[in-house]
């Protein structure tokens, strides 16, 4: 992860929460007011945030003390206790809503993600995500796909070339599309098309993709036509494929499986926060 990046994000979700100042923290607790600051799961899943709580708390208070009890990837269940911060009760309390927004959803994306590459286990299909993530964002849901055990797609418009409905509709066909966009890319640049029908499948192959997607294709229609394809062309399933069906088309032979629901669906992994002020019983214990 880019840690210059991740800093500039905090420092602008900090300011969009702080504005001029915390009213009710300010007010209430004098600067020298120290304090300690738990955050425990509520449910069970894959936990993934240490460089949020790190960087985060530290860009409030550099004085910070981070006791981190649990890794990203660590698997959480109900009651565990995932950090404690101990340093100003102002600036514990200023950053716990931000902190804690990015931790949940990094949670729950890294989670949901663990849940689908088990459902590949015996095949050699793997996960993928999409570029299905909150604007602003995407950095972060990616790394927690990452550290959920699944694999990144294209990180944005610019590292791949993918070739959809609508590019090829306008291009004329398959092969003009390819053979507009061969011409101008670099050996490193990879090209991948969007097939539905068997017809497709055969232009791309003779057209010259590395990759072909089964768009919202069934894993029958996609075991039917995967031996047709050479093996130095990567094959992808997408559209349409849940947690329910999602072994099916594992078995299929698929190569790789990008599911958008990993990060444009998710609901947020339930973590608290209490705050104890300095010299009440510690957390850590329990």
């Amino acid at each position: 992860m880019n840690i210059i990046k991740l800093e500039e994000m905090l420092k602008q979700f900090f300011n969009e929460d702080i504005g001029d100042g915390d009213l009710s923290s300010e007010f209430i607790f004098s600067a020298e007011q120290q304090g300690s600051f738990s955050f425990y799961a509520k449910e069970s899943g894959i936990f993934c945030g240490v460089p949020i709580i790190e960087h985060g708390f530290l860009l409030l208070d550099r004085s910070m003390d981070i006791t981190l009890l649990k890794k990203d990837g660590d698997e959480v269940n109900e009651g565990d206790i995932i950090a404690v911060i101990n340093g100003s009760l102002q600036k514990l309390l200023i950053g716990e809503r931000v902190i804690l927004n990015l931790v949940q959803r990094m949670s729950a994306i890294a989670t949901a993600t663990n849940l689908a590459v088990r459902e590949t286990i015996g095949t050699n299909a793997k996960i993928c995500d999409t570029r299905k993530t909150i604007p602003g964002l995407r950095m972060l849901d990616k790394y927690a796909v990452r550290i959920g055990g699944a694999y990144n797609h294209r990180n944005g418009l610019y590292d791949s070339i993918m070739l959809k409905d609508n590019h090829i509709a306008f291009a004329g066909s398959i092969a003009q599309a390819v053979q507009a966009a061969r011409a101008k890319i670099g050996h490193t640049v990879k090209i991948e098309v969007e097939i539905e029908t068997k017809a497709q499948l055969d232009e791309a192959i003779a057209a010259g993709a590395d990759i072909i997607m089964f768009d919202n294709r069934s894993p029958e229609e996609i075991r039917q036509w995967l031996p047709v394809v050479p093996p130095h062309i990567a094959t992808e399933a997408s559209g349409g494929i849940t947690l329910h069906n999602l072994n099916s088309y594992a078995k299929t032979g698929i190569q790789w499986i990008s599911l958008g629901a990993l990060t444009h669906s998710v609901e947020a992994f339930d973590i608290s926060a209490l705050v104890q002020t300095k010299g009440a019983k510690s957390l850590v214990h329990h």
